[in-house]
């Protein structure tokens, strides 16, 4: 599948979980996945985003710096950035924050979101952050 598909099976996707249009689905993808990004190592972020393609790693890499420092978030405040960076209410975050780490581990090919590259990001997780990626991953298991 081309690169160009993916990407915009991975916004539809977000789009159809949340019962969005594909422009705030876009946003919303935006804004988790810099929050994501840079809850992780640099190191991470970059092998992360290589395994993308390459409009989502696009997306995941704009603006991400080697030097940069992890930022130590937990889930509400985790939460709360991606509310206000995608200018939507919480409680629809949360929701949202769930439907992007489910398309990230079926990009990942992660049935579990504990294979592979999905691992990678669940390893670095603070505890409440890696229980909410496992709620995604379990709502993946039942589709």
């Amino acid at each position: 599948m081309d690169t160009t598909m993916q990407e915009e099976k991975f916004i539809h996707s977000v789009a159809e979980q949340l019962a969005i249009d594909k422009q705030q689905a876009r946003k919303i993808v935006e804004a988790i996945f810099h929050e994501l990004r840079d809850r992780l190592t640099p190191k991470e972020a970059v092998d992360a985003g290589a395994q993308m393609p390459t409009g989502l790693k696009e997306i995941w890499l704009v603006s991400e710096s080697p030097q940069r420092a992890v930022r130590r978030i937990h889930k509400a405040d985790f939460i709360r950035e991606v509310a206000e960076r995608a200018e939507i209410q919480e409680v629809e975050a949360s929701h949202a924050v769930k439907a992007v780490f489910h398309a990230l581990q079926v990009l990942f090919q992660s049935p579990t979101g504990q294979e592979g590259e999905a691992w990678d990001i669940f390893s670095q997780l603070p505890k409440d952050l890696k229980k909410l990626w496992m709620e995604a991953a379990r709502s993946q298991q039942q589709r």
